[in-house]
């Protein structure tokens, strides 16, 4: 193969990011203990567990402060200050955990030095990624098979999910569509010289995207079949899609969408669900609990900058399409409706400064947990909506009401990698990140919503 350039999907990356960080932190721990008077972590056969409990602490710190965002590990600035959070809570959290960590030396320069070999394996590791890892010398040159006029979304999808990924040409599969169209400089191959591009541009995936059945001639099949066999990766774009973007792409399927959706066998998992009830019940108890802490201070300021109720309630559609009562705290002026219902917009007037305060913290979610506890909601799941919202999205959009096959929930997939949904457009938009959660529902992508709504919480990005 002519490809010289080493390419890393964006799951290869991330857990590339986690292995290097766990070698070269543990690393350097070990090299100072083992040339310098360093006493406080030790590697031996009686403390075997203290690097299990620091690397699990490191993990879970990275995610919350977003060291496996792919877009903060490509920033320097971002990194330096994901980098300082992520060692401040790891050390600090290890340091006064109980039993599964080392006791507290006498000198406390042991601990500066810990902190600081922390630090600066982290950092130096992360500006080498920066400056070498995430470069151009890892992009991947692809070739699309598609409809002309579907040329220009696809690029701007495919590349905006991963820049590394690099459309350099395309063979148009509608033979109807003979109109000359230029869009980035990305050059019409004719089917017959298909073999010939790929070899000399280094092209290492194919993407085929024709919706269109006699788009893919059998001159072109011969091609692609010579192709694959001399290596090169030979995908479906609807795959390629969704393993980028992690959305499911219900703009390109509309026919056939039930072939490229299998439901998650989560979501009729007995034991998934029945843990998943329990753990729900118990973070609505502590919610609660918390929430009526914060009732004092929250009269407070509603008394002075809200000017009003402090609670309210509006309809939602829950599971199965059944309408319920949300409970918020209220973050808009008073009858913020009396010219009728309108999506909420980022600078929406109608929120008073309080309830701006109030929807940066998500604090203005609390009173949700009741309708956790009650049953009407998940802490996981998609957003319920309201229902002449359904309505006008449904007749848009078909698949809109898949998503009511599962509790809404407090917090959820689209939520955590979305902005909020001002409009019938990114609503199908975070509709693609709802399907896409529904679909691979788990134990796994649930923990990472949770750890994303931890970072959505603290660097104040609520909508």
């Amino acid at each position: 193969m002519n490809n010289k350039k080493m390419h890393f999907e964006l799951s290869e990356r991330k857990v590339l990011l986690r292995i290097v960080d766990l070698i070269v932190v543990l690393g350097a721990l070990y090299f100072l203990s083992l040339f310098f008077s360093f006493t406080y972590f030790e590697f031996s056969s009686t403390t075997f567990y203290w690097p299990l409990v620091f690397s699990a602490y490191l993990l879970l710190f990275g995610g919350v402060f977003e060291m496996y965002n792919l877009q903060v590990a490509s920033n320097p600035f971002q990194v330096l200050k994901s980098i300082i959070l992520t060692t401040t809570a790891t050390v600090l959290v290890f340091l006064l955990t109980p039993i599964l960590s080392p006791q507290l030396p006498d000198s406390r320069l042991q601990l500066v030095i810990f902190y600081t070999t922390v630090f600066v394996a982290l950092y130096l590791w992360r500006i080498f990624y920066v400056t070498f890892l995430a470069s151009n010398r890892f992009v991947q040159n692809v070739v699309l098979i598609c409809d002309k006029g579907q040329l220009e979304q696809l690029v701007l999808d495919l590349e905006e999910a991963d820049p590394y990924y690099k459309i350099i040409g395309y063979v148009n599969s509608d033979k109807a569509n003979v109109e000359v169209t230029k869009y980035n400089f990305i050059r019409e191959i004719p089917a017959e010289e298909l073999t010939q591009f790929v070899s000399k541009s280094g092209v290492s995936e194919i993407v085929v995207a024709s919706q269109k059945a006699d788009g893919i001639t059998t001159e072109l099949y011969q091609q692609l079949l010579h192709l694959l066999e001399s290596g090169r990766s030979i995908r479906e774009y609807v795959h390629v899609y969704e393993n980028k973007t992690q959305r499911i792409p219900v703009h390109q399927i509309a026919e056939d969408f039930y072939r490229f959706f299998p439901f998650s066998r989560s979501n009729q998992n007995k034991l998934y669900l029945y843990i998943m009830r329990m753990f729900e019940v118990l973070i609505a108890i502590v919610g609660i609990f918390v929430g009526l802490l914060l009732i004092p201070f929250l009269l407070l300021g509603n008394a002075l900058w809200n000017r009003g109720s402090l609670f309210y309630t509006q309809e939602r559609i829950g599971k199965y399409g059944v309408p319920f009562a949300i409970y918020k705290f209220r973050t808009m002026i008073e009858n913020a409706e009396a010219d009728g219902a309108v999506f909420s917009t980022a600078d929406d007037v109608r929120i008073t400064p309080f309830g701006r305060f109030l929807r940066k913290t998500r604090i203005d979610e609390f009173p949700q947990f009741l309708n956790i506890l009650k049953g009407d909601m998940g802490v996981i799941g998609p957003r319920p909506e309201r229902p002449m919202f359904v309505s006008e999205i449904s007749a848009v959009m078909p698949f809109y009401e898949t998503r009511h096959i599962i509790k809404p929930g407090l917090t959820g997939w689209a939520q955590v990698n979305y902005n909020y949904g001002e409009s019938i457009e990114e609503s199908l938009i975070k509709l693609q990140y709802d399907l896409y959660y529904i679909k691979h529902r788990s134990v796994f992508l649930d923990v990472s919503i949770m750890l994303k709504t931890i970072s959505t919480v603290i660097f104040y990005r609520g909508q």
